[in-house]
């Protein structure tokens, strides 16, 4: 994939939009679909159109006014690259990438969603191409720990994809689809590099499995 369009982080909007969503992960580079129904968020999508279609991703942690409770202090920025509206008034949208952002403040709501001042400058490297990340990448080891996770949840994946699929790729898109708790999407998210993000992936994999009363099947 291309780099971004916004090739700094000073380049980025210093006020954007966020969708807080536990248990959902956005990563550069990656597409996330979003079904959005309620009001406060279709009118968040409204604003992001008629601007530069940044939204941001961010989950909760514990604290605050449980209505509108406290955010994560690192999310991830992305750009609105699909849109479509339903009959009955949904928007189905994706949003692909940018950048993570840590959150400076939340500012005063002037609508029905929340907006932060976000600070992209400790994720400049978010913007650039993909990574070359096959060196040093023990795929084995990950696809043998994914076996067994999948295994005790009776879930299944293409392991001819899984095998061939790009590194960054291939743990990306893992660590957004897995059903993860939510502190654990957080440290995936945070995560200060690829080759980071992919040893915690692998830790969260085998600690799963070190728990099971049983080994899973073994790859092929």
């Amino acid at each position: 994939m291309a780099s971004s369009p916004h090739v700094r982080a000073q380049d980025l909007p210093m006020v954007i939009p966020v969708f807080p969503l536990d248990g959902a992960l956005l990563l550069p580079h990656t597409a996330l679909p979003l079904n959005i129904f309620e009001p406060r968020y279709l009118a968040m999508v409204d604003e992001a159109m008629a601007t530069e279609r940044i939204i941001g991703m961010v989950q909760t942690r514990p604290g605050g006014d449980p209505e509108r409770p406290s955010l994560q202090p690192v999310g991830c920025a992305g750009k609105i690259t699909a849109f479509a509206e339903t009959g009955d008034g949904r928007y189905l949208i994706t949003l692909t990438g940018l950048s993570r952002f840590q959150t400076r403040e939340e500012l005063p709501a002037l609508g029905p969603y929340r907006r932060v001042r976000a600070d992209f400058t400790a994720f400049e490297d978010d913007l650039a191409a993909e990574e070359d990340a096959e060196e040093g990448f023990d795929r084995l080891r990950l696809l043998a720990a994914l076996k067994a996770y999948l295994h005790r949840r009776a879930m299944d994946v293409d392991w001819a994809a899984a095998k061939d699929a790009p590194a960054e790729a291939l743990v990306n898109s893992l660590a957004m689809a897995l059903p993860f708790e939510p502190a654990e999407k957080q440290a995936l998210l945070e995560a200060p590099s690829l080759a980071a993000r992919r040893e915690t992936l692998s830790a969260l994999l085998e600690i799963d499995t070190d728990s099971m009363d049983e080994d899973g099947p073994p790859v092929q």
